[in-house]
């Protein structure tokens, strides 16, 4: 999995997992953020959600556009300093339930959707462009696996760093953080006096003291959580640093993909050999390929739709309907730690079936620490784990995709060698089938609630994640690097912000569940993703045919650039 894969690789996949883990620090309390300092309800904070998202989604066209005529690396540099002002601002503590702090926040996050859309698309483009070689070409679906493992490393921890920073503040002030109470105190501040027993029975009960002036206790809770939550976006703007030293410091190993350097003359001969040597598409190959990729695109738009649930009614779920208390094995998985432990083991078990003798001696040391640590981690947790915070949720999701990555590459090279593996396209399908059982789960899990007040175990949130996560490792790095494969080469940034652009519109039709949550029962709510799932699937698998033409017409190199290009990365291999 990691052997023949360019030095370059790393580099930028660490550089991408700085910057995502504070995308996600921020995207995990976001929907919390909004409901707590400005009262919005579910209908409201989900518009604003999805918008972002579908922002944040839609931008790397553009940027893809001004990188096709501009440059990769100089648009990727832009965005992370556009992000970090974005971010920067949103640290900044301001008033709550206020237009004027609203406003505020939708220039801030118009700056990080602007520049994501410089950084994320085009920086994927430069790891498409280290594979367009001989020595490493058969490796790059595998890369886009690894690239997306790196992904969801920074995502891993990213909830626990937002709960981490919320907690702190929360103690600073003697408070603690109950899922209810952020509804119930705006509602008092907006005329609910119904709500007030409530509160001050709710601060009772988790050892706060309200006193005798409501109105002053309640602006005071809403105030602390949200300078918690404005502590959380202040560590995206340290991860974007670190994102940043990391793809300066590594720079010399995909240096030979950057086309706005300067270059030494017979650096650049070489350079237009290898330009000259890159097959042309005709016009018509160029139409069918593009065709091809906005049928995979309109399939990916319903995708994100029901994926990023997680941050939008999965996170309503967790916070209204499942039990903020975990028993068992269960409750080691709100320690990100011991999830990290875990993911190490299953790398050390894949190893230990590829490596030699001495290879296997580490793998086997590396399984009993893992053992050890867990052991540990199960006899030092309390037995029963409370308190638990929605966001939480959403570390078990980049969890799986670590952990699960080299069981998928282990699983589609043993197709491969028996020229069985599924083309891109039909991975795509598989992956809309699966979300589908996925939300069959929590359809299930939600029938015990019809008509109750009952909460349900956290079990099902975190399979639903398990079965969301098989589904997303077939579609998304898949996706990926099929259009990193077939895109026609003068349209590489614009077919990757294509990519974005479906991405984005799927992301704003996460609002529609949002406008149906505490409208319909929530098992209805499942039934209709279901539906949209499989109805995508069947599409996807009418026009296979058409698609699969599509990647068998994929560049193959010629000899002239397969000399050329080993001869410009044979040190850059690791």
């Amino acid at each position: 999995m990691f052997k023949n894969q360019p030095a370059g690789l790393y580099v930028l996949s660490l550089a991408n997992t700085g910057e995502r883990f504070g995308y996600y620090t921020m995207l995990a309390i976001f929907l919390l953020f909004l409901q707590a300092k400005f009262g919005f309800d579910s209908t409201v904070s989900g518009q604003i959600y999805a918008i972002f998202l579908a922002l944040v989604y839609f931008m790397p066209l553009i940027g893809g556009w001004v990188a096709d005529k501009w440059s990769f690396n100089k648009c990727v540099v832009t965005g992370v300093i556009v992000m970090f002002a974005g971010y920067a601002v949103m640290s900044i503590p301001t008033d709550i339930r206020s237009t004027t702090s609203l406003v505020v926040l939708c220039c801030a996050l118009a700056l990080i959707a602007i520049g994501t859309g410089l950084f994320k698309g085009n920086l994927q483009v430069m790891v498409g462009d280290l594979y367009n070689n001989a020595r490493f070409s058969g490796q790059r679906d595998a890369a886009f696996s690894l690239f997306y493992m790196f992904i969801n490393i920074g995502s891993m921890f990213a909830p626990m760093a937002a709960t981490a920073m919320t907690n702190i503040a929360l103690h600073a002030e003697g408070l603690n953080y109950v899922a209810k109470l952020p509804a119930l105190c705006n509602g008092f501040l907006d005329g609910v006096a119904a709500n007030g027993a409530e509160i001050t029975a709710l601060a009772a009960e988790n050892g706060m003291t309200v006193g005798s002036d409501l109105t002053a206790w309640c602006n005071h809770y809403i105030a602390t959580l949200s300078t918690g939550y404005s502590y959380a976006f202040a560590v995206a703007c340290f991860s974007l640093i670190i994102s940043f030293l990391i793809y300066f410091a590594g720079r010399r190993t995909y240096s030979h993909i950057i086309t706005d350097k300067k270059v030494a003359p017979a650096s650049n001969s070489k350079k237009a050999a290898v330009k000259s040597a890159e097959p042309e598409l005709t016009p018509a190959q160029t139409k069918a390929r593009v065709v091809a990729l906005l049928l995979v695109f309109a399939v990916v738009i319903f995708f994100w739709m029901v994926f990023h649930q997680n941050g939008a009614t999965l996170t309503e779920f967790a916070k209204s309907c499942t039990s903020p208390e975990a028993t068992g094995w269960t409750r080691i998985g709100f320690n990100v730690w011991a999830l990290f432990s875990i993911a190490v083991g299953m790398y050390a078990i894949f190893n230990f079936f590829t490596s030699k003798a001495k290879g296997k001696i580490v793998c086997l040391v590396i399984l009993a620490a893992v053992a050890a640590l867990l052991v540990y981690f199960y006899g030092s947790t309390p037995s029963v784990v409370d308190g638990i915070q929605p966001q939480q949720y959403q570390q078990f999701n980049p969890f799986y995709v670590v952990a699960l990555t080299p069981v998928s590459l282990a699983i589609f090279g043993w197709l491969a060698k028996r020229k069985k593996e599924p083309s891109a396209p039909r991975k795509i399908g598989y992956g809309m089938v699966l979300a589908a059982v996925a939300y069959g789960v929590m359809l299930i899990g939600s029938l015990s609630i019809v008509g109750t007040n009952a909460a349900v175990s956290p079990d099902w949130l975190i399979s639903t994640y398990l079965l969301l996560t098989f589904a997303e490792l077939l579609l998304s790095p898949m996706g990926i690097s099929f259009v990193s494969k077939v895109a026609p080469p003068k349209l590489k940034g614009s077919m990757m912000g294509g990519w974005f652009a479906a991405t984005a519109l799927g992301n704003y039709l996460v609002s529609i569940p949002m406008l149906l949550w505490g409208k319909i029962p929530v098992w209805t709510l499942w039934g209709i993703l279901i539906v949209i799932c499989l109805c995508a699937a069947g599409f996807i698998f009418s026009i296979m045919k058409k698609l699969e033409a599509a990647t068998a017409d994929a560049p193959v190199e010629t000899p002239a650039q397969k000399s050329e290009d080993l001869e410009n990365v044979e040190a850059d291999a690791i």
